[in-house]
C-alpha cells in the first residue's frame, strides 16, 4: 500500500511537470512574424503571401529608403518604434540566443533586415529620416503594401530641425544589432557601430524633439514622444558602451542619468495620456526602466555605486510584483499584467523581459532584491515571467492563445491590412484605397494567417473582442513581438522553471 502511494506520488509530481506549452514552436513563429511586416524587396521567405512593396521608398529625396518594416497593421514606416524593435530583438539574441538553436539564424536575419534599412535612412550626414509615409492618410485607407496608392513622403530629421529621440534610438539599434551580429559577420558589424557612433553624435549635439518638427505627423497619434528625448540619448550612450567598452560613453551615462526626471507623461497612440514614475516605464517612448535594469549588469559585476541603477531598478521589480506593497500595476482575474492605456501586450511582454533578465543578473551576482521589508529572489521573477508568457500562449479564462497560428484557439479578424485583404496571389488585380473597407468590416476570418503575431490583448476582465475593429485589442505590432522572442527562448531552454 506504501509502495502504491509513493507511486502516486511520483506519477503526480511528474504530471505537475508537464511543460504546458511548447515554448519552441512559439518561439519559431514569433520570429516568423517579422517576414510578414516586412517592407521593399523580398527575399524568398516562408510568409509566401506577403510579395515586394514599397520599392520606391526615397525617392523623392533622392535617397534610397526601400527596405524596413511596417510597425503594426498599417502601411507606414515609423523609424522610432522600428529603432526600439531592431533594439529589443537584439537585446533578446544578446541575453538569450544561446537558447534558440536554429531559430538563432531567422532572428538575426529579423535584425539585419532593420540594420540594413537604418543604415539608408542614416545615409546623408547631418541628416536622419524618422518616417516614410503619410500616416493620416494611410490610416484612411484600408489597402495591401502591395497596392499603395497613398503619398510615400519621406520625413528627416536635420541639423536644422532635430529629433534627438528617433535619432538617438537609431544608434542604439545599430549599436546593439552590431555586437549580436558580430560574430557572423565582424566587417558588417563594424559598419555599423561606426555609424551607430556617428548618429548618436548628431543626435546629442543637435537636441531637439521630432514632435516639434513634424506637428500632426506624429502627435498625438503617431509615436508621440511624450517623455522627452534624455532617455533615449542615455539609452543609446549605454549600448554605446556596451560594444565599444569606451569610458566616454559610460561618463556620459553617469553625467546624464539623474538628470532624468522622477515624473513622465506617456503618449499612447491612441492620443491617451498617462503620468507616472519614469522608473517603472519601458516600451518605445520611455527607455528609464531598460536603462536602470541594463546597466546594472556591469553595475552588479564591478561593484560599482548601486545608485541609481541598482535602487530604480529595484523599484520597478517591486512596482511590478503581485505581493508588493508598492505594486503600481494591476492584474486581471486571470492573471494577466496591466498598465494604462490601448494595446496592452506591449506592457506584458516588454516587462516580462526586464524580469528575465533583471533575474539573470541577480542570481548571477547572488542577490536578492528587496521591497520595503521582504526579499524577493531572482526565482521568484522567472515565475512571474512563466505566467505572463504562459497566459498570452493560451493558459487563460478563454483558453485563448493571442499568439496567431499557435494552438487551435487564436485570434481570426485581426487589425492588419495585409492580413485581412485578398493576397497578391489570390487577387492579382489593384486594389484601390476605399475598395478595401468591405474587407476591414467583413466578419470573415482574415484569409492570410500572419503567424507569429501577438494580437494587443484582452481587456482587463479577461474578455476579448475579436474583430478588425477593436484596434486595441485586435492589431499586432513588431515591439510586442521583439521582447517576446527573448522570453520565449529562455523557456524553450528552461521550461519548468
Amino acid at each position: 500500500m506504501m509502495m502504491m502511494v509513493k507511486t502516486m506520488t511520483m506519477m503526480m509530481m511528474m504530471v505537475g511537470r508537464v511543460i504546458s506549452q511548447d515554448y519552441g514552436d512559439a518561439l519559431t513563429k514569433s520570429i516568423l512574424f517579422f517576414e510578414g511586416q516586412r517592407s521593399g524587396k523580398l527575399p524568398p521567405q516562408r510568409m509566401t503571401w506577403r510579395k515586394d512593396s514599397a520599392l520606391d521608398d526615397g525617392n523623392g529625396s533622392n535617397v534610397d529608403l526601400v527596405g524596413g518594416y511596417y510597425d503594426a497593421g498599417d502601411n507606414v514606416k515609423f523609424n522610432f518604434p522600428m529603432a526600439f524593435t531592431t533594439t529589443l530583438l537584439s537585446w533578446s539574441v544578446l541575453e538569450f540566443g544561446q537558447f534558440m538553436g536554429s531559430d538563432l539564424q531567422p532572428a538575426l536575419d529579423a535584425i539585419r533586415w532593420g540594420t540594413d534599412y537604418f543604415l539608408k535612412a542614416t545615409s546623408i550626414p547631418g541628416t536622419v529620416f524618422a518616417i516614410v509615409g503619410d500616416p493620416n492618410a494611410d490610416h484612411s485607407c484600408w489597402q495591401r503594401p502591395e497596392d499603395m496608392d497613398t503619398p510615400r513622403t519621406a520625413y528627416a530629421v536635420t541639423t536644422a530641425n532635430p529629433g534627438s529621440e528617433v535619432s538617438a534610438e537609431i544608434a542604439a539599434a545599430l549599436a546593439a544589432s552590431a555586437i549580436v551580429l558580430q560574430a557572423s559577420d565582424s566587417q558588417y558589424s563594424h559598419q555599423l557601430l561606426n555609424r551607430a557612433q556617428m548618429v548618436f553624435q548628431f543626435a546629442d549635439t543637435y537636441r531637439g524633439s521630432y514632435n516639434d518638427v513634424f506637428g500632426d505627423v506624429v502627435c498625438p497619434y503617431y509615436y508621440c514622444d511624450g517623455s522627452g528625448f534624455a532617455d533615449e540619448l542615455i539609452w543609446a550612450a549605454a549600448w554605446l558602451y556596451k560594444a565599444t567598452n569606451n569610458q566616454t560613453y559610460w561618463d556620459y551615462v553617469l553625467n546624464n542619468i539623474n538628470n532624468l526626471p522622477q515624473d513622465i507623461k506617456r503618449i499612447d497612440t491612441d492620443g491617451s495620456t498617462t503620468q507616472g514614475g519614469s522608473f517603472a516605464e519601458f516600451g518605445w517612448d520611455t527607455k528609464h526602466a531598460g536603462i536602470n535594469i541594463f546597466v546594472s549588469k556591469w553595475v552588479m559585476e564591478r561593484q560599482l555605486n548601486p545608485s541609481p541603477f541598482i535602487h530604480s531598478a529595484d523599484r520597478f521589480i517591486c512596482s511590478i510584483l503581485p505581493e508588493s506593497p508598492s505594486k503600481s500595476v494591476t492584474y486581471s482575474s486571470g492573471g494577466l499584467l496591466f498598465k494604462p492605456g490601448p494595446c496592452n501586450m506591449q506592457h506584458v511582454t516588454a516587462l516580462t523581459f526586464l524580469l528575465l533578465v533583471y533575474s539573470k543578473y541577480s542570481n548571477d551576482s547572488q542577490r536578492d532584491i528587496w521591497c520595503d521589508n521582504f526579499a524577493v529572489s531572482p526565482s521568484r521573477l522567472v515565475q512571474i515571467a512563466k505566467t505572463q508568457v504562459d497566459y498570452i500562449l493560451g493558459k487563460n479564462p478563454l483558453s485563448m492563445s493571442y499568439m496567431v497560428g499557435y494552438g487551435n484557439n487564436f485570434p481570426q479578424k485581426i487589425h492588419h491590412r495585409a492580413s485581412s485583404l485578398p493576397s497578391m496571389d489570390a487577387q492579382p488585380a489593384h486594389i484601390e484605397c476605399q475598395e478595401g473597407s468591405q474587407y476591414f468590416h467583413s466578419q470573415d476570418p482574415n484569409p492570410n494567417l500572419l503567424v507569429g503575431a501577438v494580437v494587443g490583448g484582452p481587456a482587463e476582465d479577461d474578455s476579448y473582442v475579436d474583430f478588425r475593429v477593436d484596434v486595441s485589442q485586435s492589431e499586432p505590432i513588431t515591439y510586442i513581438n521583439a521582447p517576446l522572442v527573448g522570453a520565449l527562448a529562455y523557456f524553450k531552454e528552461f521550461p519548468f522553471s
